[in-house]
């Protein structure tokens, strides 16, 4: 989607969505998202937000890297979702994860309290989740022994990658009709700049374009079943 608005020369310039206005919703497998209205999307399939962040982020890509240390890329905070099923994966398997995550509009606390996947997930561990959110941000924070979190308030078009090499790519960004600059073939190739050989990216998006773009950027890409209510999701890796 495209907000603009008309400047006084008759030029058009584009206008942020407001990702200010969101309201709760809970999905098929009982699991909450958010829909924010700015854009009219969910943050979450409403089938289910649980089970698609594991099916696309966690089966598709984290449980068969092999590694017992990481550095994961996400590119679009959010909810935390992908953050904390990390998180529980590298506490569960002792993994040591360094996550660097990007988020221009970070949700506010108040809405982050009324998320359900503490419940859903591991109980035991909801004050991990919000620690998730109440980190600073631009700095690396220690969340476990085992966990670093590095939040970047920041438009991914505009990040500047640093001397990290990326072994994980979640790439859960809004979709390419709400966010169309975000899915160019121009921004995979910043990523897989900065990936390791044999690096993997998941994304819930299969469109066509997404995939050339993909392939155009030098990742060998694979369709792959999506989650329950999407029919393919995308797999890419770079190669040695």
């Amino acid at each position: 989607m495209k907000l603009t608005e008309i400047s006084g020369s008759g030029a058009e310039k584009q206008v942020a969505p407001d990702f200010t206005v969101v309201e709760l919703k809970l999905t098929e497998d009982g699991s909450h998202t958010l829909y924010a209205a700015g854009i009219d999307e969910t943050y979450h399939s409403t089938h289910g937000a649980v089970q698609e962040s594991e099916h696309i982020f966690m089966d598709a890509a984290l449980r068969i890297c092999n590694q017992s240390n990481l550095t994961v890329f996400e590119v679009g905070f959010g909810t935390g979702l992908n953050a904390f099923l990390t998180l529980v994966e590298s506490i569960n398997h002792s993994l040591k994860v360094h996550y660097i995550t990007l988020e221009k509009f970070p949700v506010a606390m108040a809405d982050v309290e009324a998320l359900n996947y503490p419940d859903r997930v591991a109980p035991d561990k909801k004050f991990l989740f919000e620690a998730l959110h109440r980190s600073e941000w631009n700095v690396p924070v220690l969340i476990t022994p085992d966990f670093i979190l590095e939040k970047r308030q920041t438009d991914f078009t505009e990040f500047k990658h640093t001397g990290s090499r990326y072994d994980l790519v979640f790439f859960d960004a809004f979709s390419p009709e709400k966010q169309p600059e975000m899915w160019t073939q121009a921004c995979f190739e910043k990523i897989y700049e900065h990936c390791h050989s044999g690096a993997i990216l998941t994304t819930y998006c299969a469109k066509g374009q997404v995939r050339r773009n993909l392939q155009a950027a030098g990742f060998e890409v694979e369709r792959l079943p999506g989650p329950p209510g999407k029919r393919e999701m995308l797999r890419a890796r770079k190669q040695a």
